[in-house]
């Protein structure tokens, strides 16, 4: 996300004065419960879905992912990056390209 949507997404909550209720848990209560509503787009066809309900409900889960990484004062590049350093090390190319088994089964 650019810093313009990140202000407004701050915004929107300093606004209502919901802080007080942005604790590590309610955030991310209210993250599983986002993507449980975006996985319901998909609960009885994979191929036919309302695109704009996904996008509402992946807004959510990015809007709350962000309040998440505000509280606990994280920077979403350098924590992704970490993971991404982490993945790459458990999957490399030559043994899982094109495969789908985790890690420890290749």
């Amino acid at each position: 996300m650019n810093d313009e949507t990140i202000a407004r997404i701050r915004k929107f909550s300093e606004d209502r004065d919901w802080e007080q209720f942005h604790t590590p848990a309610n955030l991310a209560k209210s993250l599983v419960i986002e993507a449980a509503e975006l996985l319901e787009c998909f609960q009885w066809s994979d191929n036919e879905y309302d695109l704009q309900h996904v996008k509402e409900e992946l807004a959510d889960v990015m809007v709350y992912s962000q309040n998440l990484l505000d509280r606990l004062g994280l920077d979403a590049d350098e924590i992704i990056n970490m993971k991404m350093d982490q993945n790459e090390a458990k999957y490399p190319v030559e043994k899982a390209k094109g495969k789908s088994e985790k890690y420890d089964k290749l």
